[in-house]
């Protein structure tokens, strides 16, 4: 069963990671694709003890802060987990330029420790389980805004088992949730980010295997400044390139592109 600490470590996905000082009205806000969480979170302190500057990080699916973002949502820079909807953004004047891709993210299959559900690259744990009418409920985020999410659907379509495995899905809001379903216990598994499946505190609580990425389309994952940037977001956004950055997302499973 998932422990206490790690339903508390998923659900902070949405909150702010970093708090916000009394009277800091300077301190931006930086919106990122759940999977993001672990990573960034990492690079955000680092950012704070080499700069001495804070960011404030709001996590959630990319679609719904692309949302948000149309709404007038006060984010200073946003990090996406499919650079299409950078792409849609800048096309309606909402970013300050393309931005930079910054990583490319990967799947994998992941059961909770106990579970009848075999984790393997190629879904045969998965596709025996539901040749046996033995699965009861199984996790991706929600593909109508999620990239993860959609990439879990185009890897179960790959596989052959999208239509037998959608009377038993659970959508979570984005991976992170996704990824606190597929522990919970009440799950026999799921598809989430790789990203998420290294952090120790989820590693610890299962088992996982690395899709195949030719399995469904990339993920290729853009940041950007927004209009309102100021210059501490800014300067994150130069640190997210700079080495020190680029090895925490290394650590934790991203691939990451040409660059400094």
């Amino acid at each position: 069963m998932l422990n206490r600490r790690l339903v508390l470590t998923l659900a902070l996905v949405g909150a702010v990671a970093l708090p916000r000082l009394a009277g800091a009205e300077d301190v931006p806000v930086i919106a990122a694709a759940s999977d993001l969480q672990f990573a960034l979170t990492e690079i955000a302190a680092a950012f704070q003890a080499d700069t001495g500057q804070r960011v404030d990080l709001t996590l959630g699916s990319t679609g719904t802060i692309a949302t948000q973002i149309r709404q007038g949502a006060p984010f200073q820079m946003f990090l996406a987990a499919d650079e299409a909807f950078i792409a849609a953004l800048h096309a309606e004047g909402l970013t300050r330029d393309e931005g930079v891709l910054y990583a490319e993210g990967r799947l994998v299959i992941m059961v909770p420790h106990g579970s009848a559900l075999r984790a393997d690259a190629a879904l045969s744990g998965l596709a025996a389980q539901l040749d046996a009418g033995t699965l009861s409920k199984f996790a991706i985020a929600n593909p109508d805004h999620a990239p993860y999410g959609q990439r879990a659907e185009e890897a179960l379509r790959h596989a052959g088992l999208w239509d037998r495995v959608q009377p038993h899905l659970v959508l979570g809001e984005n991976v992170s949730q996704a990824a606190q379903f597929a522990l919970s216990g009440n799950a026999d598994g799921g598809i989430i980010a790789w990203s998420l499946a290294l952090a120790p505190e989820v590693a610890a609580q299962g088992d996982f295997a690395l899709i195949p990425k030719d399995w469904h389309n990339s993920l290729m994952q853009r940041m950007v400044l927004l209009p309102t940037a100021g210059p501490v977001a800014e300067a994150f956004y130069d640190f997210m390139q700079s080495p020190e950055a680029r090895e925490v997302m290394v650590k934790y499973g991203f691939v990451l592109p040409e660059g400094p």
